[in-house]
């Protein structure tokens, strides 16, 4: 048997308590969703590319971990310590065998002016006239975008504050394989021509995207009904058909949750949906699949009839996606419009 001296449980408590992240376990919890299992791919872009994990450095991974990419896909992790940050980044390194590279930090020095005639022609049919991006989030019928791989948005601030000037070049200069991002050298430029190209790229910096004019930025949308629980139910049904909204089933909101013939009758949920909206909706982005179909749920408690349902401009901020913007602001205002004239 062995004997557990002080000094050595204290060893113990120690090594426990200063055990270093587990990457793999980071990165299956947060990154997975998006970028699949050992960084293949799927809604987000894959990372286990030899052409891009063998051409970044862990600084690069580390910053793009934390700043995200504002108004994209990828969210900024900030609450992650560095110590998990480093262990992601550490993860997504053991996919290849070849060491971390280091981008020397001088900027390059070009022509802007010509380095957009030059984006122009040879960029921007993949990222975006400004530097904006592909669209698109995946890789099915469900999640449409333009190419196989989503081009990145090379104005946005969390991808400007994360790479250095060396490794855009380096990007120019080798391309991505696997990907549609072939080499500059092969497509006719010359080396000065790439820096030029950086130099404009880098120029986009100034570019902010504007934030989400949330007026109401409430997580629940909630009216007080002057009816009885059937008489609104009734009116809500009648509402999201005025609202030209197909009403897919009405049911107990705890059904599921409690033994059957127990549930709650004073709790309705009502599911409905727009194929129109819900195809288009998911389109841009397949998570929203989440929230759909959609629902609006009426309660009674202590004699006062309420009708609510979730915020939709809160997907905004929740999914990072600015094509996501219009969407979820037309899907509140039809909740508001349905909820309104369900209680007038």
């Amino acid at each position: 048997m062995i004997k557990l001296t002080i000094p050595l449980v204290l060893m113990i408590i120690s090594g426990v308590i200063n055990a270093a992240p587990d990457g793999k376990k980071l990165f299956d919890k947060h990154c997975t969703a998006c970028h699949g299992s050992k960084g293949a791919g799927g809604v987000g872009v894959p990372l286990s590319l030899p052409s891009f994990i063998d051409s970044v450095s862990d600084e690069y991974l580390e910053k793009t971990i934390r700043l995200g990419r504002p108004g994209r896909i990828m969210p900024a992790f900030s609450k992650l310590s560095d110590a998990q940050v480093k262990a992601i980044a550490g993860y997504m390194r053991s996919w290849s065998d070849a060491p971390a590279i280091e981008h020397n930090p001088v900027q390059v020095k070009g022509d802007k002016n010509h380095g957009k005639e030059l984006y122009l022609q040879h960029c921007a049919q993949c990222h975006g006239e400004d530097g904006q991006g592909g669209k698109g989030t995946g890789v099915t019928f469900s999640r449409k975008r333009d190419l196989p791989i989503i081009a990145p948005a090379l104005n946005n601030p969390g991808f400007l504050a994360s790479a250095t000037d060396t490794m855009i070049k380096n990007t120019l200069i080798y391309g991505r394989e696997g990907t549609p991002m072939t080499s500059s050298l092969v497509a006719g430029l010359e080396e000065e021509d790439i820096d030029d190209v950086v130099s404009y790229i880098r120029s986009l910096q100034k570019i902010e995207f504007a934030s989400v004019d949330n007026e109401n930025d409430d997580e629940s949308i909630i009216v007080d009904s002057p009816y009885g629980l059937d008489e609104t139910l009734a009116n809500l049904k009648q509402a999201i058909t005025d609202q030209n909204f197909t009403i897919i089933r009405t049911d107990y909101l705890d059904h599921g949750l409690v033994d059957e013939g127990k549930e709650n009758r004073k709790r309705i949920v009502l599911h409905f949906c727009n194929f129109r909206f819900l195809f288009d909706a998911l389109a841009i982005d397949p998570r929203i699949g989440i929230f759909l179909p959609c629902r609006v749920t009426v309660v009674e408690h202590m004699g006062k009839v309420q009708v609510m349902t979730i915020n939709p401009l809160r997907l905004s901020k929740l999914f990072n996606n600015e094509e996501l913007n219009n969407a979820c602001k037309e899907m509140t205002h039809i909740y508001e419009t349905i909820l309104e004239d369900t209680v007038l």
